[in-house]
């Protein structure tokens, strides 16, 4: 892997000041923008597509999810991810300040100051929960538990040498609000499909952001902190293989529990091919290769949306009668 400096002359920043809607944002506004990663938006489709799965998943037979909901989970998913990203910039600000991929951001170089990210946690928290309030009362209980994880999640990085998987536990709890949303599921029987897709989920995450770590292991050595990348090492292509077939087979459980068919593990071969296209092209001494793989996670999530949709659709609809709906 290049060296710190190096990797910094070849783009390898958090900073994109003059990317997309920062471009036309006032001066002073722009360090809060970069502080939610604003410029960033892999983070909140990852957090946001399980929500949209289960939302999905859930639709009526021959039917279309709920738009409204979707749309719901979009301004969600965006305010908790900024939410969570200013939590972790003031647990991490003096980390941050020792490593060259990061130094850049608001809190370390001083564009922003540790009380004023603590006034601008109060907006986003508003923001995520007079979304949540729109919402069902037990998608309301299940979504106010998220808390519990997004706070003490910075710190788990001194704690364990897995905190990719304590984010997993995170980021994908929008498949259990999504599902008892959508479904007005109140209890663990009728949970099951958003349950699967939630552990799924689990082990998604944590191939992807192991994929992620291993732009910074040798950051992270320097300054102390503990990562999947550090702790898998060269056995991280054949971890990652693991944890992904392990997401593919429970979202396919998910889908049987939800009246699919055989049909559905056919179909699920589009979202497989994108995972094994992953773990073949993997380099971890590669950190762009390593970012890009990160990022195509997106299309992966939307690709499965897609097949999930249109399964949804064929089951009631009766386009592959003895298929996907058995």
């Amino acid at each position: 892997m290049a060296e710190p400096a190096a990797r910094a002359e070849a783009g390898h920043t958090d900073i994109h000041a003059d990317r997309g809607l920062l471009r036309i944002l006032p001066g002073s506004v722009k360090p809060y923008a970069l502080l939610a990663r604003w410029d960033r938006p892999i983070g909140w489709w990852l957090l946001l597509l399980p929500g949209l799965w289960a939302i999905a998943l859930a639709a009526p037979a021959g039917g279309l999810p709920d738009i409204g909901l979707m749309v719901l989970f979009l301004v969600g998913a965006i305010a908790m991810r900024g939410f969570g990203c200013t939590i972790n910039d003031l647990a991490d600000r003096h980390y941050d300040a020792r490593v060259e991929r990061t130094r850049g951001r608001p809190i370390p170089s001083g564009q922003v100051t540790p009380r004023q990210a603590l006034l601008f946690l109060v907006p986003q928290g508003l923001i995520g929960l007079v979304v949540l309030l729109m919402l069902p009362v037990p998608a309301i209980v299940i979504g106010l538990a998220s808390v519990l994880l997004i706070v003490p999640y910075p710190f788990m990085k001194r704690i364990t040498y897995w905190p990719q998987a304590w984010l997993g536990l995170t980021f994908n709890w929008a498949a259990l609000v999504g599902w008892a949303a959508a479904s007005g599921a109140h209890d663990l029987p009728t949970m099951l499909p958003g349950l699967l897709l939630y552990a799924g989920g689990i082990f998604w995450t944590l191939g992807y952001d192991t994929i992620y770590a291993h732009q910074d292991r040798e950051d992270d050595l320097m300054v102390g902190v503990k990562s999947t990348a550090l702790a898998l090492g060269r056995r991280t292509k054949p971890a990652v293989a693991v944890f992904y077939a392990i997401f593919w087979l429970f979202t396919v459980a998910a889908g049987l529990s939800a009246g699919f068919g055989v049909g559905w593990v056919l179909a699920m071969a589009f979202t497989g091919s994108h995972l094994l296209w992953q773990v073949r092209r993997l380099d971890i001494d590669d950190p762009a290769m390593c970012l890009r793989l990160f990022k195509s996670n997106r299309d992966l999530g939307l690709v499965l949306l897609a097949t999930i949709i249109l399964a949804r659709h064929a089951l009631g609809g009766g386009l592959l009668p003895g298929g996907l709906g058995g």
